[in-house]
């Protein structure tokens, strides 16, 4: 009888794998669950709520004088920022630059990391309700944290960077070299197929290059750790730690989906608005001169 249930249990995990028969009753438990997971979370949600409702007054008072200083010390900055903005807008408008996408998207809150101890995954408490979709990457106030991977009616699964199945188009910021960042499992980041010889150090920053379309460009992803040089090898083995803090539970925000791409220009015509392949094949009958 034993036997019969782990047939039938690998059945259905190979079917899935594949085919993906079960999606619609995992989106039905979903819903029937997330009231138990919701009952499950509240005592441990009532006592932080209570620990910050009980926090003193006197901290409190600290820390919004602290914020308000940091405010008036950033004034200059920012007002600077606004105007390098409109400047570098107005530039873009006079040279024909198309201008970039504006990075949009909405607040969610980190409830749990998945239930699988192999995966660098966490859930988030947004979901179909909430006009999220699959692919949409996710970043918090310092980097990239990962990207939608699975949605729920009221919750989606999001697979950090550092998840071994989880690959990231990146470029260094101190030179402009492009490569891909791959997810170690263990908390870090191995940037791939560089050379030996790669002008790559340690510290340098890595942001994405935006090559993939699901991310925008500029977004911090990570920075080098080490590098091992082997001659024998044709590439180097470069270990990056994320920036972001993706292994920290708090609230990250959901970036809306970039726009399509424009389309691929059709072929240039030649002289005399004739496609390039009627010229060609013209030039064939050409008679040759001797």
């Amino acid at each position: 009888m034993l036997t019969l249930y782990v047939a039938v249990a690998v059945s259905l995990l190979v079917l899935d794998a594949r085919f993906r028969y079960l999606e619609i009753l995992r989106q039905a438990l979903g819903v029937v669950t997330h009231p138990l997971q919701q009952l499950a979370h509240a005592p441990a949600r009532g006592l932080a709520q209570a620990g910050e409702y009980f926090q003193s007054v006197d901290a409190l008072q600290d820390e919004n004088q602290r914020l308000t200083h940091a405010k008036l010390e950033s004034a200059p900055q920012l007002l600077r920022l606004q105007q390098l903005e409109a400047e570098n807008a107005r530039l873009r408008r006079l040279l024909a630059v198309r201008d970039r996408q504006p990075a949009s998207g909405q607040v969610a809150q980190i409830l749990y990391t998945a239930r699988d101890p192999f995966t660098r995954r966490v859930v988030v408490d947004k979901g179909q309700q909430d006009k999220i979709a699959a692919g949409q990457p996710v970043v918090d106030d310092a980097g990239i944290v990962g990207q939608v991977t699975r949605v729920y009616p009221f919750v989606s699964e999001v697979t950090l960077i550092t998840d071994k199945d989880q690959a990231v188009p990146v470029q260094i910021v101190r030179n402009g070299l492009r490569s891909v960042v791959f997810g170690l499992g263990n908390g870090q980041l191995e940037l791939r197929f560089m050379p030996a010889n790669a002008d790559v150090q340690v510290g340098d920053l890595l942001v994405t290059s935006g090559l993939d379309g699901i991310f925008l460009p500029g977004f911090p992803v990570a920075k080098v750790l080490s590098i091992e040089r082997d001659t024998a090898y044709s590439f180097a083995r470069i270990v990056c730690a994320p920036v972001a803090g993706v292994e920290n539970f708090g609230e990250v925000m959901v970036l809306a989906q970039r726009e399509a791409p424009p389309p691929r220009p059709e072929p240039a015509e030649a002289v005399d608005g004739a496609p390039e392949e009627k010229v060609v094949k013209a030039r064939k009958k050409r008679p040759q001169r001797h």
